[in-house]
C-alpha cells in the first residue's frame, strides 16, 4: 500500500487538532466547521479553531463571567453588541490562553476579526443569530512593513555571504561546526533552492527526491491549496542538489522518500529549517531577521529587478492574485523607473 504524503498527513494531523478543539467549544460551533469544510483547507479550518477559541475564551473571561465555554449558547451571542466585539480586538493586545500569555498584531487582529465574522455569517444565514454583529466592527488598519531581504549590488552581496556561510561555516560556535560538517551539504542545497527558486518551506519541506528532474532543471511542488506546479531552478541550484544527494545511499532513498532528511534520518521539520536559516543568517546579515520567507522575498526581488514583469513572478511565486505581488514588490517598481528613465540618452543618441 503506498505510504501518506507529506501533505496528505499533515491534512490529517490539521483535522485531528481542529476536532480536539471543537470537543472544548460550544457544541454549535461543530456545526459552523461543517458547513465551511467543502470550502476551506484543513488548515485554514485549523485557523479558524484557534480564533475561536480565543474568542470564547475572551467571552468566559470578559463578558459572560458565570459561565463556562460550553455553557456558552447562540442566544449569549445574540445579545453581544459591536462594542463588545470591539473589547475583544483590545483584549488581544494582551491576553492569556492556556497559561501562556500572548499579543495580536494587527494582522492578527484582522485575521480573529475575519474569522468571527465568518462565523456569525454562517449562523445568520442559516436564520440563528438576527445579525453578523462583527460586520459592524471595521477592520484593524494594517500598516505596510518593509521587505526585509538579502540585498545584492555594487556595495554589498549578502546573498553570497550568506551561501558562504553556509557552505564554510565559518563564525559558528565550536559545537555548531561539529553538526555543520555532517549536515553543511544538506543545508546548502535547502539555502541555495530558497534563493534560486522562492518556494515556501512547506513546499520545501513537503519534497521528496523523485520529485526532481535533472533532464529538465525542474522540479514538482505542491502548492497551498493542494494544486501541483512545476519549478524551475538554475545550474547552481542544480549543482547543490547533486551534491548533496551524493550522500544519501540507494538504501536509505528507498526507505524514505523525502528529499531532506533530519539527522534522524526522517523528512526535516518546519521548525528545523526556520531554525538552520536564522543560525547562518545571524552571521550573514546580523542586522535584519532572515527567515525563509524572507529568503522568498529575496528571491522575488531579484526576479522582478530582471524581469520587470510582476505577472512572471506572481506566478512562480505561486500567488492567486497579482495583487498580492503588487503590494510587495511595488516600491521596486520606482527603482525599475528610475533606471529606465535614466538609460534613455538624448543629445548623445547616435543611430546604430
Amino acid at each position: 500500500m503506498k505510504g501518506k504524503s507529506y501533505f496528505e498527513e499533515r491534512e490529517i494531523s490539521c483535522i485531528e487538532r481542529v476536532n480536539a478543539i471543537i470537543d472544548t467549544l460550544p457544541y454549535f460551533v461543530h456545526d459552523f466547521f461543517i458547513g465551511v469544510e467543502l470550502r476551506t483547507s484543513p488548515l485554514t479550518r485549523l485557523n479558524y479553531a484557534y480564533d475561536l477559541r480565543v474568542f470564547f475564551t475572551f467571552l468566559t473571561k470578559k463578558v459572560f463571567r458565570n459561565k463556562e465555554i460550553d455553557q456558552i449558547s447562540l442566544s449569549d451571542l445574540a445579545n453581544l453588541d459591536s462594542s463588545d466585539i470591539e473589547y475583544f480586538l483590545s483584549y488581544l493586545s494582551h491576553y492569556e490562553i492556556n497559561g501562556k500569555k500572548e499579543r495580536c498584531t494587527e494582522t492578527g487582529k484582522a485575521r480573529k476579526l475575519s474569522t468571527i465574522r465568518a462565523f456569525y455569517k454562517y449562523f445568520f444565514n442559516k436564520n440563528l443569530l438576527p445579525a453578523n454583529t462583527p460586520m459592524k466592527v471595521s477592520m484593524p488598519k494594517i500598516h505596510e512593513k518593509e521587505i526585509v531581504r538579502l540585498d545584492s549590488n555594487d556595495k554589498i552581496n549578502e546573498i553570497s555571504e550568506m551561501l558562504y556561510t553556509v557552505e564554510t561555516g565559518v563564525g559558528l560556535t565550536k559545537r555548531q561546526k561539529d553538526f555543520h560538517e555532517a549536515t553543511k551539504l544538506r543545508d546548502t542545497a535547502i539555502v541555495t533552492l530558497f534563493l534560486g527558486t522562492g518556494i515556501r518551506i512547506s513546499e520545501l519541506v513537503g519534497l521528496n527526491y523523485d520529485d526532481i528532474d535533472f533532464n529538465t532543471n525542474s522540479f514538482v511542488v505542491t502548492r497551498k491549496g493542494g494544486n501541483r506546479a512545476v519549478l524551475y531552478f538554475n545550474s547552481e541550484v542544480a549543482d547543490a542538489l547533486k551534491t548533496y544527494l551524493l550522500t544519501r545511499k540507494e538504501s536509505e532513498l528507498q526507505q524514505e522518500k523525502a528529499l531532506f532528511l533530519s539527522l534522524q534520518n526522517r523528512r526535516i521539520s518546519t521548525r528545523t529549517v526556520q531554525e538552520l536559516v536564522k543560525k547562518y543568517a545571524r552571521i550573514a546579515s546580523p542586522l535584519k531577521k532572515i527567515t525563509p520567507h524572507k529568503l522568498r522575498s529575496t528571491f522575488g526581488t531579484n526576479l522582478y529587478k530582471k524581469t520587470g514583469d510582476i505577472y512572471v513572478v506572481a506566478d512562480c511565486l505561486g500567488h492567486k492574485d497579482v495583487n498580492t505581488t503588487k503590494k510587495h514588490y511595488a516600491a521596486i517598481t520606482e527603482d525599475i523607473r528610475k533606471k529606465a528613465a535614466l538609460s534613455i540618452s538624448l543629445k548623445n543618441n547616435e543611430e546604430q
